[in-house]
């Protein structure tokens, strides 16, 4: 039991060294909350919600991921080399697709309600 509870305090370490020094984790976070603030304003669904934060643990959690393999590349390989930049551009790309289709997600569920909204404001 606790290896298990050391494990919560390793993740934990390596989140608040994250966000000490990773500015796009601390960007998608700040647009994560920018969302879920949104999300209550406009009081979305539980389906909406469940989407929405599906999305948020996907690019928060591909950003950790791509933050983790780009300090790995940079310890087996610190020389500029071809394929390392190949990895750290693939583990670059594997966010910016998680972060795309997160947005069309946005889009669609918020589409309805922002619309709505600037109709009133227009009337």
């Amino acid at each position: 039991m606790k290896s298990f509870l050391r494990s919560f305090q390793y993740a934990w370490n390596g989140l608040r060294q994250a966000l000490r020094e990773e500015r796009n984790l601390r960007v998608q976070l700040s647009v994560a909350i920018a969302v879920i603030v949104a999300g209550f304003y406009f009081r979305i669904t539980n389906a909406e919600w469940c989407i929405l934060l599906i999305c948020i643990g996907l690019v928060l959690g591909f950003e950790l991921l791509n933050s983790a393999l780009e300090n790995l590349v940079d310890l087996v390989q610190p020389e500029r080399h071809p394929l390392a930049g190949k990895v750290k551009d693939m583990g670059a790309a594997a966010v910016l697709t998680v972060s795309f289709a997160s947005l069309v997600a946005g889009v669609i569920i918020f589409w309805k309600y922002i619309s709505h909204w600037t109709l009133i404001i227009a009337n």
